[in-house]
């Protein structure tokens, strides 16, 4: 079983920036970002392999930025010019080789406007 264990979020300003840090137990394959917001469906925000392959969101393309330390196995979301949209409870997510996924669990981003 991987744990997954998230800091970072808060409330910000519209404009501002904030960083999301995820750090799970043991090394594994893809570690991402998902995020929910009120009566929406959970989305992928970013993703990047352990070979550093990543994959955006359109939404969030050219404004957040993802990361991970191997050695540390971690992943980091730098998220700039934020917007009210952006509003959400910020999902850590992993999947090994095996695809078997982990969650973490769950920090809020909120935005205002």
């Amino acid at each position: 079983q991987v744990q997954l264990v998230e800091s970072g979020g808060g409330l910000v300003q519209a404009g501002g920036s904030l960083r999301l840090s995820c750090a799970a137990s043991t090394s594994i394959f893809v570690l991402g970002w998902y995020r929910q917001a009120p009566g929406k469906q959970r989305e992928l925000v970013a993703s990047i392999t352990t070979f550093t392959s990543k994959t955006y969101a359109d939404s969030v393309k050219g404004r957040f930025t993802i990361s991970r330390d191997n050695a540390k196995n971690t992943e980091y979301l730098q998220m700039n010019s934020l917007k009210p949209d952006d509003t959400a409870v910020y999902f850590c997510y992993a999947r090994d080789f095996r695809r078997t996924e982990y969650w973490g669990q769950g920090t809020q981003v909120t935005v205002s406007s």
